[in-house]
């Protein structure tokens, strides 16, 4: 079952691209995150929405929200996906436990091994706050992450 929102944000530690350790527990008190689950680097969909993502991240930034993208590809997957496409955010690596961040937000798609297309935007207390999650293949739009964000100032 997908978090609710109002929940509190289950916290994890996982290493990004570049082998950091990043725990979601971090930005407490300081920011609000965009956990942005997807379900491969290098997939058509996937590359279509972060690329849509880096190049409107000020729509984040202006909001004090820092965005962390994350798949069950390993942080070498990572890191050759964030180099070839000039993403800028934190891609987080799911990859063993194999999605276990996923299961804990309710979103891994077990039959098929990955995560669903989920977004939590979670705020500096971490709670959720606003949720995306679209079928399997179909894109999350640029005006959900708009009217997302606009739940984080209410």
């Amino acid at each position: 079952m997908v978090i609710e929102i109002g929940s509190i944000a289950p916290d994890f530690t996982l290493s990004n691209q570049y082998g950091q350790e990043v725990s979601l527990s971090s930005y407490r008190g300081r920011s609000a995150v965009a956990l942005v689950f997807y379900p491969m680097a290098f997939s058509h969909t996937c590359e279509g929405e972060l690329c849509e993502l880096r190049d409107n991240i000020e729509l984040f930034a202006a909001r004090g929200v820092e965005l962390l993208g994350v798949s069950v590809d390993s942080k070498h997957a990572q890191r050759a996906w964030a180099e070839a496409e000039g993403f800028s955010f934190s891609l987080l690596a799911d990859f063993w436990p194999h999605g276990e961040v996923a299961q804990r937000y309710g979103v891994f798609l077990s039959e098929r091994g990955f995560a669903n297309r989920a977004t939590f935007l979670i705020d500096g207390d971490g709670v959720v706050r606003a949720s995306i999650v679209t079928e399997p293949g179909t894109a999350r739009s640029l005006e959900q992450y708009r009217e997302a964000l606009a739940e984080l100032s209410r």
